[in-house]
């Protein structure tokens, strides 16, 4: 994932292609479905101003609007499997999952409809972020996790490989990253790779769950939100150390910045680590495992989708030459 490709919000839903959206212009038909140029622009709009902001050409702003594109496209095929298998997510399913976030942050659901619309984002938009990510989970749990299988002859010899020898004692923490590399070595590369995690840890206070915002943002298992399992305190890498230092369950860092580019911490949970035998270490291990498989056959069931839908991108996307505008609008 490229650096300026965070905080992208890849929840819109196109509808019918009525004569207002016809004259609006349409980037992409995904089967029955369209996706509006206003709609990719509106997406992508906050993320290009700031690599505007950093120094991003011509050639860049438009790689990020291709992109921003493509996710929405990946978006509309989950939302027709979503609708095939009348697995959608009601507005009191979406209601409770907004009050679950409201309590996981000390506040209450009117409180983050303030800090959403004190972000610029509409609260009817975020909703629809949160319809999105219940309808994916269902696809994640219905669809493709049927496809997984682990075996224990393989856990046996994944514990042999990874657990057989292991630490003394210490501490392991559950961890979620989010993680942003800079394309290159030029100070500008690194300052977009860091504003755009900036803008991710801005939602993610602003009461947006970390998991949705790593799928969006994080070059580190986005397919899991960004989890990492238990990591024993001696293999954190270097730029961890300091940012969980003194974080409780639940706590997220500041934004670290890193040779690589920059990173957000948030710690899960912790405790004292207490060396496993394999029977102990299975269910971990299965888990860790299946994640894996959950990624692999995901992205087989996109392809696949991909193959089965008709889908055409329209108008300036049609065109390689195709060109940003110079501020967002028309």
């Amino acid at each position: 994932m490229r650096p300026f490709l965070a905080a992208l919000a890849f929840a819109l839903v196109p509808g019918l292609a009525s004569a207002e959206q016809l004259s609006d212009g349409i980037a992409a038909q995904v089967g029955s479905d369209i996706v509006l140029l206003s709609e990719v622009m509106e997406v992508a709009a906050p993320t290009a101003a700031r690599a505007r902001a950093a120094g991003a050409g011509p050639a860049e702003l438009r790689e990020l609007h291709e992109d921003v594109l493509d996710q929405m496209i990946e978006r509309a095929l989950i939302r027709q499997v979503v609708k095939r298998a009348e697995i959608g997510a009601s507005d009191a399913e979406v209601d409770e999952a907004i009050a679950g976030i409201a309590r996981e942050n000390g506040i209450t659901p009117e409180q983050i409809q303030q800090s959403v619309e004190a972000q610029g984002m509409p609260y009817g938009l975020y909703r629809e972020r949160i319809r999105g990510e219940i309808e994916h989970a269902r696809v994640l749990n219905d669809v493709v996790a049927a496809r997984v299988r682990v075996s224990d002859e393989e856990l046996r010899t994944l514990y042999d490989e990874q657990l057989a020898k292991t630490p003394e004692g210490g501490e392991e923490l559950d961890l979620r990253l989010i993680v942003v590399t800079r394309e290159n070595d030029e100070p500008e590369a690194k300052a977009a790779a860091c504003a755009a995690v900036a803008a991710a840890r801005a939602r993610i206070v602003a009461g947006e769950p970390f998991e949705a915002v790593a799928r969006e943002v994080s070059e580190s298992n986005p397919e899991q939100g960004g989890a990492q399992g238990w990591v024993h305190e001696s293999q954190l890498a270097r730029w961890m150390r300091p940012a969980v230092e003194g974080l409780q369950p639940g706590g997220l860092s500041e934004r670290v910045e890193s040779d690589f580019g920059c990173g957000l911490v948030k710690v899960e949970d912790r405790r004292a680590f207490v060396p496993l035998g394999f029977e102990q270490a299975k269910p971990r291990l299965h888990q860790r495992v299946a994640e894996q498989r959950m990624a692999e056959e995901y992205k087989k069931f996109i392809e696949k989708l991909r193959s089965q839908t008709y889908i055409e991108k329209k108008g300036v996307f049609a065109d390689a030459g195709f060109e940003a505008p110079a501020q967002e609008g028309f």
